[in-house]
Parts: structure tokens; C-alpha cells; sequence
């Protein structure tokens, strides 16, 4: 709950910058001069630019949230059993071994988007962020083939 009450502040802080750029950018332009022209067009692609990636990210956040949501309600989330420290950070050794088992789940049903998830949660554990979030889409897009699927 903390995350997305972060996540919604920092983007109105983000939005309202955006804003104020907008407006600048748009004087700018207003004055006529080449290189503020310039200047004003660079800063309405910058925010046009900006917008997309922050819409991007609520959208990856929000599906992966549905997934999960769903995954939980079937019973499928992946039970927490990794090793902590004394200070409550994951065990490496610990998200190495959970993340093998995850692998060779994914490796034995490629097409499942519930194995996907659960593989993007180990990379997240392991702390390999990059990976996690490509899983992460990968799950997505494969839940949303079976939806697709089976509308039609």
C-alpha cells in the first residue's frame, strides 16, 4: 500500500512538473524566435515522451496487480519460502535455489502465464530487476492471448 501511495504522489509531482514545462515550452514557441522555437518544440516532446513512459508504468503495474490478484484467488501466488537474515533481507542462496525451481517450471510449461509470474517474483527476489520485469510482460501478454483466446 506504501508503494502505491508513493507511486501516485511522486507521479503528481511528475505531472505537475509536466505542466509547467508545457506552459514554458508553449511561451516559448509564442515568441517567434528560432531557437526558442526550437527550445519549446524539444521540451513538448520531452513531456509527450514523459507522459508515455508514465502511462506505461501504471498500466504494467496495474495488470501485473490483476494477475496477481487472480493468481491469489486460484490459490497460485508462490508461498514466501525463502531464507532471511537477521536484519529480514533475502538470502541469496536461498532466491538462487527458489529461483531454479521457478526456472525449470517456466522451462516445463513455457505457455503458462501463472509460471511466467511466478518467475518474474524469483528474479524479483533474487534482485535482478531487469529480468523481472521482462518476465513480468511475458506473463502478461500470455494471459492476455488466453483471454483473447477465449472471447473469440
Amino acid at each position: 500500500m506504501i508503494a502505491r501511495v508513493t507511486y501516485f504522489v511522486v507521479s503528481a509531482a511528475l505531472l505537475l512538473g509536466f505542466l509547467v514545462i508545457v506552459v514554458t515550452g508553449g511561451q516559448l514557441i509564442a515568441t517567434g524566435s528560432p531557437a526558442a522555437v526550437g527550445i519549446g518544440i524539444c521540451a513538448e516532446v520531452l513531456v509527450a515522451l514523459g507522459c508515455w513512459f508514465l502511462w506505461k508504468t501504471y498500466r504494467f503495474g496495474r495488470r501485473s496487480g490483476q494477475l496477481a490478484r487472480q493468481l491469489e484467488a486460484e490459490g497460485g501466488l508462490p508461498a514466501d519460502e525463502l531464507d532471511r537474515t537477521a536484519g529480514g533481507r533475502i538470502d541469496k542462496d536461498s532466491a538462487d535455489a527458489v529461483f531454479a525451481r521457478r526456472q525449470a517450471e517456466t522451462e516445463s510449461a513455457p505457455d503458462d502465464w501463472r509460471a511466467w509470474f511466478r518467475l518474474a517474483v524469483a528474479y524479483a527476489d533474487a534482485r535482478d530487476t531487469p529480468r523481472a520485469r521482462k518476465a513480468m510482460q511475458r506473463a502478461i501478454s500470455l494471459h492476455d492471448v488466453k483471454l483473447h483466446d477465449a472471447r473469440v
